[in-house]
């Protein structure tokens, strides 16, 4: 294809990419949400959306196989963002990466006495790096879903995951004991791509980078 592919994801990354795909005269002619189709036409003959796993938007990018792709910083620390070029922090999609446990867990107690703690996430790469560099010692648990869970069923201590609300620790009866660190959505860019197709990427960049603001 001579145009340009933008990877997305479903749900709220692609309702809150909109406005600014539509700042660079971007306009999807389906929504994922009741469309079967993986790859959405647009208002622009010369470009295209295709619909991928979360997780899986650096890969495409990376790989050329989508020019442009839009992913939560917790996803692009898991990838590594290997050759990966990403200019833009859209400011969308916000939450933040935390440290939960049981509500009655003393986690700084468990820390200071040097206990080794199993901790559930599917954030194996951010987790290690945060414990390692408070030197606490952990088990990570790589888990796909329903962090929440493993506390109350026994498979580990505390879990690293997204948090917006609160709501659904609160109802699970934990607490964030540690914030890791603030996550929102960014703008990836295969580096390839920017030298072949510049003259159609770099106005679409320019037009989000615009609407961001």
């Amino acid at each position: 294809m001579n145009g340009i592919t933008i990877a997305l994801s479903k749900g709220r990354i692609f309702e809150e990419t909109l406005p600014l795909l539509a700042a660079a005269g971007i306009v999807p002619s389906e929504n994922p949400e009741s469309s079967r189709k993986l790859i959405i036409g647009t208002n622009r003959e010369d470009v295209r959306v295709v619909i991928v796993r979360a997780s899986d938007v650096p890969t495409y990018v990376q790989y050329g196989a989508a020019d442009l792709g839009i992913a939560g910083k917790d996803v692009l620390l898991e990838h590594g963002g290997a050759g990966l070029y990403q200019p833009l922090d859209l400011k969308i999609a916000k939450c933040r990466m935390s440290v939960a446990v049981p509500a009655g867990f003393d986690y700084a107690a468990a820390v200071q006495r040097g206990a080794r703690l199993r901790v559930a996430t599917k954030y194996i790469n951010t987790a290690r790096e945060h414990f390692a560099a408070k030197g606490v010692h952990v088990d990570l648990i790589k888990l796909y879903g329903s962090m929440e869970l493993a506390p109350l069923a026994g498979l580990a201590e505390a879990i690293v995951d997204l948090v917006s609300s609160g709501g659904t620790l609160k109802a699970n009866n934990l607490v964030e004991v540690e914030d890791i660190m603030p996550i929102s959505s960014r703008l990836v860019v295969n580096q390839a791509s920017l030298k072949t197709k510049r003259e159609l990427i770099q106005p679409v960049i320019d037009a989000i980078a615009g609407a961001v603001k």
